[in-house]
């Protein structure tokens, strides 16, 4: 499976780990580590080196109770560690926002692909990365990061998230984007129990049945917390292991913030699933 990321291709035969590059103050992991233009591409420079296939850039944190960001500041966060990134680094860099603004000036820049936890829900998104060739991955959340974990409800929610992504898709193609372009991410700890969360791994080899390259996001988060009681800097272990469960499941791309633990993780969940698959 080849996902179109603007200039570039990238093979999804062997899934991809995305490495995680905050440039904020307040994620809920590493903020502040990496808002310095010099850090942040010091940091991507090592996930490249680590085995990371695309980088991820995001100027807004999501985290659970997270504050939204007014349009210049986050342009101003992102825009220069792109062109750093695009100019210094041979692989796709991806920005994660829901701003049309952003995204069409990150395009502008040279980002190949944006990771969107609206879904393109915004007003204007859809029309932003329309034209460009450039990948886009269509997040479920429910609720906005302020509120979304206060009583996220669902009647089934990988059947729920399932008919959102499902919509979303619809829209992209009526407006004209290529399947080619497109990634789902069933969002993980974005508006989502503890519950939740683990129905949607048990279930996510059915996302990764549509036909559309499956993204999963569950490096550090608080799900890996409530089940061993370790903060988030000591969650390495549980982070990859979700990896691991994930891709044995199908996944395509494994967001993380621990890129060199991450690409073992995935390399010998493939290889098992391969194994499992030849007899």
């Amino acid at each position: 499976m080849l996902l179109t990321c603007g200039p570039h291709s990238l093979d999804l035969t062997m899934p991809v780990v995305m490495g995680v590059l905050n440039v904020t103050p307040d994620s809920f992991s590493d903020g502040g580590l990496f808002l310095h233009p010099e850090n942040a591409i010091r940091q991507a420079r090592r996930m490249a080196a680590e085995g990371a296939g695309i980088i991820d850039v995001g100027g807004e944190s999501t985290r659970p109770g997270a504050d939204a960001v007014e349009v210049g500041e986050e342009l101003d966060r992102v825009i220069p560690v792109v062109e750093a990134l695009v100019a210094g680094i041979d692989l796709p860099v991806s920005v994660d926002t829901s701003k049309p603004e952003v995204m069409k000036a990150a395009i502008a820049a040279g980002a190949s692909m944006i990771n969107d936890v609206m879904a393109l829900q915004e007003s204007g998104a859809v029309e932003a990365v329309a034209g460009p060739g450039v990948a886009i991955c269509l997040m479920h959340m429910q609720g906005r990061p302020r509120t979304m974990q206060a009583a996220p409800d669902y009647e089934d929610v990988v059947r729920d998230v399932h008919h959102f992504l499902a919509q979303r898709v619809r829209a992209c193609e009526l407006a004209g984007i290529d399947r080619s372009r497109l990634v789902i991410d069933p969002g993980f700890g974005f508006g989502k129990s503890l519950e939740h969360n683990l129905a949607l791994l048990a279930a996510l080899a059915e996302f990764c049945r549509d036909g559309l390259p499956v993204l999963v996001g569950l490096s550090r988060k608080s799900l890996i917390g409530q089940l061993t009681g370790r903060p988030a800097g000591e969650r390495l272990a549980g982070s990859a292991a979700l990896a691991a469960l994930a891709v044995h499941q199908g996944a395509a791309l494994v967001r993380a913030h621990d890129v060199a633990a991450t690409v073992d993780a995935v390399r010998i969940a493939v290889a098992v699933r391969r194994s499992r698959l030849a007899e």
